[in-house]
Parts: C-alpha cells; sequence; structure tokens
C-alpha cells in the first residue's frame, strides 16, 4: 500500500427498494390507491435512476437527484448495503447505465474511502454508474486534492452527501499505529496518527490487536469529518445551509455491514 488514488470516480447507481412498497400498503379501491400513488410521488419513488423500480436502472437524472434531501439518499444507501447483506441486488443493465450517462452526469453523494481492495463502496452498497463520486486514499484521510474534489462534487456538480467511510482491519491503521516507514506512505500515515493518539482504549494498543485498530479506524472518521468541516468553508457553507450532509461510516470487512454514524 504505497500509492494513493486520489482519483474522483464515478460510482455506481442507488437504488430504493420500491418493490416492497406495495405490501406494506393494505386495503382496496380508489381511495388507498390514490394514497399510494401519492406518497410515491412526493418521495419520489417513481421513474428511473436512484428511486427505480426493480426492472428499471439507467442513470440518475438531475431532476431526480435534485428532488432527493440527504437523508434520502442515505437512506438508499442502506437499503442497498441490506441487499447486498443478504446476497442479493438490484438487476441492472451497466450497459444502459453507461450510455444513460454518457451525456451527463449527476450523482447524488462523494464518498471517501480506502484504496482496500475488500471494501468497494459502489458494490457494498448496490450502486450503479453514475450514482456517487468516490475517491479513494489509503486510509481514507483528507487533503488539498480530496477536499477540491468534494467540493467539485457538491459546489458544482450539486451532490448532497459527503460520507466519509472507514472499514474493520484497515492496513493503513495498522501502519499508523506500528509507526511504519516506507517512502510517501511516511506522510500519509502521518495524518492518521491524531487519531490513534485521540482513541480512548483501555487494553493491548498495538497493530495486533485489531479491536484497537477498529477503535482507532472508528476515531480517524471522526476526525477526518470534523476536518472536512474544518478545511473546506466551500463545505461547510453548505452544511449549514442544509443543502448536503457531511457523515462517517464504517465497513465491517467479517460482516458486510455498513454502519452509518449519526
Amino acid at each position: 500500500m504505497n500509492w494513493i488514488d486520489v482519483n474522483c470516480q464515478i460510482g455506481s447507481q442507488i437504488m430504493c427498494d420500491i418493490d416492497e412498497y406495495p405490501r406494506h400498503y393494505g386495503g382496496s379501491g380508489r381511495r388507498n390507491f390514490l394514497k399510494l400513488a401519492s406518497t410515491a410521488t412526493v418521495l419520489g419513488l417513481v421513474g428511473g435512476g436512484l428511486f427505480s423500480g426493480p426492472t428499471h436502472a439507467d442513470a440518475l437524472t438531475k431532476a431526480q437527484r435534485d428532488s432527493m434531501t440527504p437523508e434520502q439518499i442515505i437512506e438508499a444507501m442502506k437499503r442497498g448495503n441490506a441487499r447486498f447483506q443478504r446476497g442479493e441486488r438490484k438487476p441492472r443493465n451497466y450497459l444502459n447505465e453507461q450510455r444513460a450517462s454518457a451525456s451527463g452526469q449527476y450523482p447524488a453523494a462523494v464518498l471517501l474511502s480506502c484504496i482496500d481492495s475488500r471494501a468497494p463502496a459502489e458494490v457494498i452498497m448496490d450502486l450503479g454508474i453514475g450514482d456517487i463520486f468516490n475517491c479513494r486514499v489509503a486510509g481514507n484521510v483528507e487533503n488539498n486534492d480530496i477536499l477540491g474534489s468534494m467540493e467539485f462534487a457538491c459546489k458544482l456538480a450539486g451532490a448532497k452527501v459527503v460520507l466519509v467511510m472507514g472499514h474493520t482491519k484497515c492496513g493503513a491503521v495498522k501502519g499508523a499505529i506500528a509507526n511504519a516507514e516506507l517512502g510517501n506512505l511516511t506522510g500519509l500515515l502521518a495524518r492518521i496518527k491524531p487519531a490513534v493518539e485521540a482513541t480512548t482504549y483501555t487494553g493491548d494498543r498495538s497493530a495486533t490487536n485489531y479491536d484497537f485498530v477498529d477503535a482507532v479506524a472508528r476515531k480517524n472518521v471522526e476526525l477526518t469529518v470534523a476536518d472536512i468541516r474544518r478545511d473546506s468553508p466551500v463545505l461547510a457553507e453548505l452544511e449549514t445551509q442544509s443543502r448536503i450532509k457531511i457523515t462517517g461510516a464504517m465497513y465491517n470487512i467479517g460482516t458486510g455491514a455498513v454502519e452509518f454514524f449519526g
């Protein structure tokens, strides 16, 4: 892990479980039908993209993305991760998604995650092409390049969620705990050391104790979220205006579950 990928890549597609909604609404007749239709319209549960049905998986449109709240976007990610844990995913045609997004992109979120090969955000949250920007760097730490990418994603491209996702058994965190040194990696690991120092833990504080490693990884996410607010007045202002939400999450390598903070 001696290289850093700080390129923001187009992620894939977030989709809601609208196929589950009908069985939550009982009754019959015109009144119940209109009530269900009205609810679906308000929540944006019609059409394609993020709120598409189980058989429609085109890329998000600007209108669909703009109609969603940050909270709805996060809920869609949660639903996607629940499907992943069940071994399910939305039926999708990646070629159709590629073609639908070729003329423009309207991602709903920008994610900062680790380069760990076991933690691909698009896969573990059942996302499709055009749904998220994804910045990946070892240890999911922020720097000016990452912040600039996030500012582009939110201020210029319209993304509404900034999500920092750490994960269990993180090699970069282990390296920071062990004071590892290797070329440019040394400077990167130095950005994680404040989390090591700030982690309250009773017991073995070594890189071989995965309970401690995971505690530091969580603290690292919390500090990175705080750093983003501190170091980017652009993003901080957008959040103050309730136009975006900046938050964190932890992915459990062992269970496949993503825990969203707050």
